[in-house]
């Protein structure tokens, strides 16, 4: 049977590459063999704490050898892995397991200085909700997490059956994605999507077990977890994760262990060219980036070729509902890769049509971008409603962005259809930090808009308008959002108005707040 669930894939990868470096983590490395066997084991825990086929195991934890462990030991007991983001707040992890039904969390407990398993026990509090079984991440060296005391361990041979039950469509990964309406939203992909998404993106990189990866994007995203641990498999790729972006960390890495592929959005490539100790570090191992989510300018693949040696440098489109859907090639000149998102990806259709249709536009005609294909998600989770709002009855995923493509299929995204932004290859989803702020004493309304940033990309600015006699200021939304949301979303700016643009209908205009420099009705603070 072909390789098309991730417990065969990680069966695979240890016949194939044996000894051979999985995963370098600090001091700790884990061959594929050695992997293969920390995968069972962990798998073998989940199964004694009753997890069955199809329940949902959530992982709150940093990139690192343990990560990849806990996760890939959640298919191989048949279940189903909820990634949750590092940035959360208990409060936004406390409503992901409640929806998803988890029946375990793996948690990294004073990541970033946070005290989340604490975090996790007043949010539920707060909520009224029951807690997951809770399995904090190890310290000690040799161990991935730990286990409640007087756990007896099943025969090894109950998880290979689990594992050997697994089918090609079955729900592997839950990804949660903001959207328009404020609430967020769980993307369900099955194996057989998870893996073939992969295995698309190694071989137009052209990865294989000679090239070390240096994973610096989040596992919990599909770019760190798809385009990451699951091509590290296929290919037999060594990777090597990094939890927390640091510049001079990060070419260290680099240097020590001859990185060959390194992703990552646009700001991670300028912020190393620009670091004033690069010459300091033998950077010549590197031969492969892959980039995206934004606008890339073309004097920056250059540079990456010119003075990083990157031998393959390439842009694509993607996001967690489909997660590679164009992609440059090897041969397309600078300018094709710095301003267009590449070519559809084999296994997929690509159609500009108008918002709300799906009849095609010619090439050069602008329209919202649409795709068809396997790798197109499931659905969202409990959500039918949306997913039929997302995926009509054809099967075309309307993505909500605004391109073009030209005759020969390249596309080129010109603007957003939903008013999602990215902060450092993050979504920020505008009606959901609203939607935190309308529960804020003295807030009337608010717009969330993102702005030009240098080294993200963008940033939120918030416009928001007091209720009369309200005394709050941009400290005060400022600390209210960081107690709710995950950093990354909280805006950087914040301007009081006394109303907000809107047409006809009574729709806030955002595009006339993101284009407005410095309004005169304005109190400008922040």
């Amino acid at each position: 049977m072909a390789d098309d669930t991730l417990p065969r894939v990680l069966r695979a990868a240890a016949s194939r590459f044996g000894a051979h470096p999985a995963v370098v983590d600090g001091d700790v490395t884990l061959s594929f063999d050695g992997l293969l066997a920390e995968v069972r084991e962990t798998a073998r825990g989940y199964a004694r704490l009753g997890l069955e086929p199809g329940d949902r195991v959530a992982v709150w934890a940093p990139n690192g050898w343990r990560w990849e462990v806990a996760a890939l030991a959640v298919s191989y007991a048949g279940g189903t892995l909820v990634p949750l983001n590092t940035r959360y707040t208990g409060h936004e992890v406390i409503d992901v397991l409640t929806r998803v039904r988890a029946r375990i969390a793996v948690v990294a407990d004073g990541f970033l200085d946070r005290q989340q398993l604490s975090e996790l026990a007043a949010a539920a509090e707060e909520a009224g909700v029951d807690l997951p079984v809770l399995l904090p991440v190890a310290t000690e060296r040799d161990a991935v997490v730990t286990w409640p005391e007087e756990m007896t361990w099943l025969p090894e041979i109950d998880v290979e059956a689990a594992a050997d039950a697994v089918r090609p469509d079955d729900v592997a990964d839950i990804l949660f994605t903001s959207g328009t309406t404020g609430r967020s939203k769980g993307a369900m992909s099955a194996h057989r999507q998870t893996v073939q998404v992969a295995r698309t993106w190694a071989e137009l990189g052209e990865v294989s077990d000679q090239d070390r990866y240096l994973v610096v994007n989040p596992f919990f995203h599909s770019f760190g977890y798809k385009a990451g641990i699951v091509v590290s498999l296929l290919t037999g790729a060594t990777v090597v994760p990094v939890p927390v972006f640091d510049t001079t960390s990060m070419m260290r890495l680099v240097e020590q262990h001859r990185i060959t592929v390194l992703p990552g959005a646009p700001t991670i490539y300028s912020t190393l060219l620009e670091a004033p100790d690069r010459s300091d570090f033998d950077l010549s191992s590197l031969r492969f980036a892959v980039t995206g989510a934004a606008v890339v300018p073309v004097a920056l693949v250059e540079r990456m070729q010119s003075e990083m040696g990157f031998d393959l440098v390439l842009t694509a489109f993607g996001m967690t509902e489909c997660v590679v859907g164009t992609m440059c090639r090897r041969g397309d000149p600078d300018d094709v890769v710095a301003g267009t998102c590449g070519r559809v990806v084999p296994g997929l259709e690509l159609r500009i049509a108008k918002p709300g249709a799906n009849d095609p536009l010619p090439a050069g005609e602008e329209g919202e971008l649409l795709l068809r294909g396997d790798t197109v998600m499931l659905g969202y989770l409990d959500d039918a409603e949306a997913t039929a709002e997302t995926v009509d009855t054809d099967g075309w995923l309307h993505t909500g962005d605004i391109g073009k493509v030209d005759e020969a299929g390249y596309l080129k995204i010109t603007d957003r259809l939903k008013d999602v932004f990215f902060v450092g290859g993050f979504n920020v989803y505008p009606a959901e930090v609203e939607q935190v702020l309308a529960r804020l004493d003295g807030v009337v309304e608010s717009a969330v808009v993102g702005v030009p940033d240098e080294r993200l990309g963008e940033v939120g600015r918030a416009y928001v308008v007091r209720r009369d006699g309200a005394t709050i200021d941009s400290d005060d939304v400022v600390a209210f959002l960081r107690e709710r949301v995950a950093n990354f979303k909280v805006p950087r700016e914040v301007e009081f108005v006394d109303s907000l643009p809107r047409n006809l209908a009574g729709k806030i205009l955002k595009r006339a707040l993101r284009q407005a420099q410095e309004p005169a009705a304005n109190e400008r603070e922040g």
